[in-house]
C-alpha cells in the first residue's frame, strides 16, 4: 500500500479518481470496516483508486491534550489493518495547531481538492471537521457540490445492543472486558512490541514467559488473560499477565508477560503480537512461589478449555 504524508508529499499520479475513506479509524472496528469495504466496492465499480485518509497525531492530542484518550492502535497498526482491508493507498495528514484553526472550507479546499483531487469521499455519520469541529456531513456534501466531488456517509454500525465506536471499545478494554471489545472490533484487541529479557524467574517455576516492550498506549487492567501470541507469523495459544507481579517484585512497574503453550524457543529481540481473548482473573499476591505456580497452572487449564471452545 502506498503511503503519503501531507503536506510533504505529492499525490501519486497513479491514484486515479480517488475514492476516499476519511476519518481517524482508531481500532479499525466494524464500523470503520463498513466504510472501507464500501470505498473498495465503489472504487472497483468505477475503475478508481480506493484510498484512506487519516490524521497523525490524533487531533484531540493537539486540540485538548489533557482530555485526549489513549489510542487503540499505533499509526503502523492502523496502516497494516487498512492495507489488509484492501485499500491501495493511505494519506496521512500531519495535524497541527495551525490546521486546527482552519475552517471546514479551508480543509476541504487545501487537502481534499488541491492536494488529493478526490472524486468521492466517504465518512461516518458523526464525522466532524474544521475549527471547533464546525463541519458536519451536510457541509461536506455542500462543499463537494461546490468543488466537484461527491460526499457520502455510512450510518453507525450496531453490534447486538451497542453502537460500535472507538470510544466504547476503549472503555471495554479499560474495564478488562476484552472479549466484548473484540466483538465490537471484529478482531482481538492486540498490542505489539519486542520481546525483551526479564529476570527469567518464570522458567524456574515451570512457566517461562516472553516479556513484551510495547508502544501501544492502552493496556487492559492488571490481571491474567487468555491470549494469542504471534511470533514470526505463527499464532500460538498463551496466557498473559498484565501487572506489577506483587509476589516477586516490589518496584510497582507494570509488565506484560506471556507464557506460550508448548513453546520453548528463545525469542529475545523478536516482534510479538499479543491478542487478548478473555480475562481470567485479577492479579494478586501469593504467599509462596509454590502457590503462584499452582495458580498459573490453573490459569493455563482454564485458558485451554476456553481455546477448545473457541477452536483456537
Amino acid at each position: 500500500m502506498d503511503v503519503i504524508h501531507f503536506p510533504d508529499d505529492a499525490r501519486p499520479a497513479r491514484w486515479a479518481q480517488p475514492v476516499l475513506a476519511l476519518g481517524n479509524f482508531d481500532g479499525v472496528h466494524r464500523g470503520h470496516r463498513k466504510i472501507l469495504d464500501r470505498v473498495n466496492r465503489v472504487a472497483s465499480e468505477r475503475g478508481a483508486t480506493p484510498l484512506v485518509m487519516t490524521f497523525d497525531p490524533h487531533p484531540p492530542r493537539v486540540v485538548r491534550p489533557d482530555k485526549a484518550p489513549p489510542l487503540l492502535m499505533t499509526t503502523a497498526q492502523r496502516l497494516e489493518a487498512m492495507a489488509a482491508a484492501g485499500l491501495q493507498g493511505a494519506a496521512i495528514v500531519r495535524f497541527t495547531h495551525e490546521m486546527s484553526k482552519w475552517t471546514p472550507e479551508e480543509f476541504v479546499k487545501t487537502v481534499l481538492v488541491d492536494w488529493m483531487r478526490v472524486s468521492e469521499v466517504w465518512v461516518g455519520a458523526n464525522f466532524l471537521f474544521g475549527h471547533d469541529r464546525a463541519g458536519n456531513f451536510s457541509l461536506l456534501r455542500a462543499l463537494g457540490a461546490t468543488f466537484g466531488f461527491k460526499a457520502e456517509k455510512i450510518d453507525p454500525v450496531r453490534y447486538k445492543d451497542f453502537v460500535v465506536s472507538s470510544t466504547r471499545v476503549r472503555r471495554l478494554v479499560a474495564e478488562g472486558r476484552v472479549d466484548e471489545a473484540g466483538a465490537l472490533l471484529g478482531h482481538q484487541y492486540y498490542i505489539d512490541g519486542k520481546v525483551i529479557e526479564g529476570d527469567k524467574r518464570g522458567r524456574t517455576i515451570g512457566f517461562p514467559t516472553a516479556n513484551l516492550c510495547t508502544e501501544n498506549e492502552l493496556l487492559p487492567p492488571h490481571g491474567v488473560y487468555a491470549t494469542t501470541a504471534t511470533i514470526g507469523g505463527v499464532v500460538r495459544a498463551s496466557v498473559t499477565n498484565v501487572g506489577v507481579r506483587p509476589t516477586v517484585d516490589a518496584s510497582g512497574k507494570t509488565h506484560v508477560e506471556t507464557h506460550l503453550f508448548n513453546f520453548h524457543e528463545s525469542v529475545y529481540g523478536q516482534s510479538m503480537r499479543v491478542g487478548f481473548v478473555q480475562r481470567i482473573r485479577d492479579e494478586r499476591a501469593f504467599e509462596s512461589l509454590d502457590a503462584l505456580r499452582a495458580q498459573i497452572g490453573a490459569d493455563c487449564d482454564k485458558a485451554r478449555v476456553l481455546f477448545d471452545q473457541l477452536s483456537l
